[in-house]
């Protein structure tokens, strides 16, 4: 079977409320003619994401900008417009992505230009303010030091299972292509779900023998909770650290409805937003 060719104009036509359901955001009302979210770029409790169902078109109040479906793809996942695709292209009944297939569009790219220990002061010191130890921190992730719009910084690096970063420092949270999850493998049995870096490094702080005793998958992005599900029926134990936001807690239900072998963890951090606004808030020890 011929496969079909993608491109940016034909992907533009894939529904912007199917691509944020995708991603894991659901909206708080909707209308005929429109639908209205939490902000997939920010905390928020009022819905300022306003999704033109009619022009197929968002458009975010809080920070005065929009886009089409393309662009919110780019910019939720960080990754560029063929990654992009690539992502809609799973979603659309027929289509599948031509490698060779070339864009004449300037992307700006995240350039990794050297990887080290941690051992900035800088960084250690936004480590200490999320409650993390220097020496927890080391031995999960690295110093990458990236060139973005020629300009050069530093952060806290975690790599993902394709080889790419997620990058955290005091002002920016970046990752550089290509972004996807982060297989952590022990051979055990029981395996722990957790959405970022910061929640990783949290529950080794908070119990360092669990994570020990576990294999454990940094989503990076609640977008590649189907992407990890294949290894869900791997393990007999499946504990979830999700968010309790919306995307967090419609994904652990997803899982729980799913998977016998699933257990939300949710409850111990339930005030708070995760695991680490927990550690920041408590001096608590996951038992």
């Amino acid at each position: 079977m011929k496969r079909k060719k993608i491109n940016c104009e034909t992907a533009r036509d894939f529904s912007v409320e199917k691509a944020l359901e995708k991603l894991g955001h659901f909206p708080k009302r909707t209308a005929e003619k429109e639908a209205w979210f939490l902000s997939p770029f920010r905390s928020e409790t009022q819905a300022s994401f306003k999704v033109s169902k009619t022009k197929n078109r968002w458009y975010d109040h809080g920070e005065g900008v929009g886009g089409n479906v393309i662009d919110l793809v780019c910019r939720i996942l960080k990754c560029s417009i063929k990654e992009a695709l690539e992502f809609l292209g799973d979603g659309i009944k027929g289509f599948s992505f031509q490698q060779q297939q070339v864009f004449n569009i300037n992307e700006i790219k995240i350039e990794v230009t050297k990887i080290q220990e941690l051992t900035h002061p800088a960084l250690i010191q936004y480590l200490s303010s999320r409650g993390i130890s220097k020496t927890i921190a080391k031995t999960y992730c690295k110093e990458v030091w990236y060139r973005y719009k020629d300009a050069q910084f530093f952060a806290i690096g975690l790599n993902n299972h394709k080889n790419g970063w997620e990058l955290r420092n005091k002002i920016y949270k970046n990752s550089s292509s290509p972004k996807s999850y982060t297989y952590i493998q022990n051979d055990n049995k029981q395996l722990i779900i957790l959405e970022g870096l910061f929640d990783l490094l949290t529950l080794v702080t908070l119990d360092e023998g669990l994570l020990k005793s576990s294999d454990s998958i940094v989503l990076n992005s609640i977008a590649f909770i189907k992407d990890v599900e294949s290894f869900i029926n791997n393990y007999e134990i499946v504990l979830l650290y999700l968010d309790n936001d919306t995307a967090g807690m419609h994904a652990t239900k997803y899982l729980l409805d799913k998977y016998t072998n699933a257990i939300d963890k949710s409850a111990i951090y339930k005030i708070y937003k995760d695991l680490n606004e927990f550690i920041c808030n408590e001096k608590g020890k996951i038992s």
